[in-house]
């Protein structure tokens, strides 16, 4: 009986509650348009900072009520001004509430009304769509955000149309000019490079954002300033060491890292700075002695002190909900810092609990810092001291195992690119890495979708296959499976390919493993090497397939793999005189494999070889202008001779 009273219980709640707010839904049905429009503005006034009345009203129906009010001709001005001030009001109450808005299709409607001739309708219109756009429910891509978007803007005026508001008397309109021009030139090339050249009061564009980046401004002209010229820069249309960067833009970022500044101007500015120094070592280290910025850094990550100078307990408890967004642009700005120059990596670790950080930074619950984290730690695991030393003393794999077993795409990404890293022969991470079962998880990424996946989980088990002892290869062959390599030998993506070709070369290295290999997965990689040789492929590919050979020439019974397939030996001969010396070079070395006198079977080999008239090509070749080329050559008709 309990569970057949439920629902009319439900049901009267519900009536009692939106009892009240039925009157304002029923005026908007009323055939005198002027009580219609009272209806409306009473409803404004209603909503106003009531969201239990936003709820109650888009319940009972009132949005598809009002956007037919808005949309009809019929409508006044005044009708359709008050209500979108309505749904902008609705929009600005719960996330449940966007969603009711963008489910009755409200995007559109808005839009149209921008067509309007009337201001104060187009404000309000544009009032709602931004409130709409700013809760984190609407899908961007409903307005424009990629660059075919910037290219619509672009090419219907928007530089000119927007240039000239940067002037205007009101701050405000200032600022949200400036912000445009920020979005507008963001890895856009085409606009920035129009940007550069574009007179407003016949100053140019850059000259007035360096204006605006001037410290007498309000920090917030002076960020968005910064990132104008920011994205300029790293769009190509600006020097990286025009003065407008080196002693303008940068010292400007690098001051809103320092601690009087708000959390979130700390954090535009660090990221900021981040993108701006990502790819130029110069910038990398002008900005590493700005300011004792490395340092200054170190301060994200205490944050909020003991003796916190934040007084407001409103902005502590928003700071403290925040703090995260902090020790990831910290993070960011150490990798960017970080990503080309040893000294300074070295001043990177050895700020006060740096490594320590980045440890506890791989395991936070936000995934952007989590993200931020590995990118510092792949930054810093660049150098050979590094991975040495402190990577060693604070046995990092430990962590970035653990990463690696369940994380999303992105920070998978990066964190097998450092496990490369890692697994290099000289770092001594590489044998607990090896014991922790990395193998079968390596070999599962090159099975992802993701080709950025596959290509690091087959370059991470190639520097692991490098100098290996034979265990180690057949635990590769083993998990990796031939199946699986072959497939990765025909993957679409020529970077798999050419680390498949890697990992197969270090497999088949020195002679024992050599020979133990090819009797068991032989005749499987002879058919690989023969379809890549036959195949459409670029020289780098075809060379290192051929320097495969050579490795397989060089074993000593698999070499009869080389010698019993006419079929192989036939394409040696035409790598020998093609056109282009590097895959000429690589058919010699197989050459004087097969060949060398001191082996079994030498004179056998070299007489098979001379009726196919291979010692008829080394001759020519022995006169060639390479004079590496004409070395080996001599080299190897030496062995006839011998």
């Amino acid at each position: 009986m309990a569970c057949l009273l439920e629902t009319p219980i439900r049901m009267s709640v519900l009536s009692e509650v939106t009892a009240s707010s039925r009157h304002y839904v029923d005026r908007l049905f009323d055939p005198d348009p002027q009580k219609v429009l009272q209806g409306v503005i009473d409803m404004k006034n209603a909503v106003i900072g009531n969201n239990k009345q936003k709820a109650n009203l888009i319940v009972l129906g009132a949005v598809p009520r009002l956007l037919y009010l808005l949309q009809q001709e019929t409508s006044s001005t005044e009708l359709k001004t008050e209500c979108a001030v309505v749904l902008g009001s609705l929009a600005m109450g719960t996330e449940n509430n966007v969603k009711s808005l963008l489910d009755c299709h409200i995007i559109p409607a808005l839009l149209q009304g921008l067509l309007s001739p009337d201001l104060k309708f187009i404000e309000a219109c544009l009032r709602c769509l931004r409130t709409v756009f700013t809760s984190p429910v609407t899908p961007e891509e409903l307005l424009y955000t990629g660059p075919d978007h910037q290219t619509i803007l672009f090419n219907h005026g928007a530089v000119q149309n927007i240039a000239h508001l940067l002037t205007s008397v009101s701050y405000k309109v200032r600022m949200q000019a400036l912000k445009c021009f920020s979005v507008l030139a963001f890895e856009n090339p085409q606009v920035s490079m129009t940007l550069v050249n574009v007179l407003v009061d016949g100053e140019l564009l850059p000259q007035i954002f360096v204006k605006m980046l001037q410290r007498d401004k309000p920090i917030e002209m002076q960020l968005t300033s910064a990132k104008c010229l920011t994205y300029m820069c790293r769009a190509g249309a600006i020097r990286t060491d025009d003065n407008c960067i080196v002693l303008k833009t940068l010292p400007c970022l690098v001051r809103m890292c320092s601690k009087e500044r708000l959390l979130e101007e700390r954090v535009e500015g660090a990221e900021t700075l981040a993108y701006l120094i990502e790819p130029d070592v110069e910038l990398q280290r002008i900005a590493s002695i700005t300011d004792h910025l490395i340092a200054m850094l170190a301060d994200y990550f205490k944050y909020p002190s003991s003796v916190s100078a934040i007084t407001d307990i409103k902005r502590l408890d928003h700071d403290l909900k925040h703090a995260h967004e902090l020790r990831q642009a910290a993070f960011k700005l150490y990798a960017s810092l970080g990503a080309n120059d040893e000294d300074i990596r070295k001043k990177i670790i050895e700020t006060e609990n740096m490594m320590d950080r980045i440890v506890t930074g791989l395991s936070e619950s936000s995934v952007k810092v989590r993200l931020a984290a590995v990118r510092c730690l792949h930054s810093l695991s660049r150098s050979v001291q590094q991975l040495r030393t402190s990577f060693q003393d604070h046995a990092v794999w430990k962590p970035l195992m653990k990463v690696l077993q369940n994380a999303p795409d992105e920070i998978l990404v990066v964190a097998s690119s450092m496990l490369c890293n890692l697994l290099l022969e000289f770092s001594p991470s590489k044998e607990p890495i090896l014991e922790s079962g990395a193998v079968e998880l390596l070999c599962g990424l090159t099975q992802s979708e993701n080709p950025a996946l596959r290509v690091n989980g087959i370059w991470a088990l190639m520097n692991m296959a490098f100098q290996a002892e034979q265990k180690i290869k057949a635990d590769i062959l083993r998990s990796l499976s031939t199946e699986q390599l072959f497939r990765l030998l025909s993957d679409s993506d020529l970077n798999v390919l050419m680390k498949t070709l890697g990992l197969l070369r270090n497999l088949l290295s020195t002679r024992p493993h050599i020979d133990k290999i090819m009797s068991t997965h032989g005749k499987q990689i002879m058919q690989a090497v023969t379809l890549i040789l036959e195949g459409e492929h670029n020289i780098e590919v075809k060379e290192q397939t051929l320097c495969i050979l050579a490795n397989i020439a060089d074993g000593t019974t698999a070499k009869e793999l080389i010698m019993t397939n006419d079929d192989i030996l036939q394409k040696i001969k035409y790598y020998m005189g093609h056109s282009h010396v590097k895959l000429q070079l690589a058919a010699m070395f197989c050459i004087s494999n097969l060949i060398w006198n001191e082996e079994e079977g030498s004179q056998e080999r070299q007489d098979k070889l001379r009726d196919m008239g291979i010692v008829d090509i080394l001759h020519k070749l022995s006169q060639s202008s390479d004079s590496n080329l004409c070395d080996k050559a001599k080299t190897a008709l030496q062995q006839y001779l011998a």
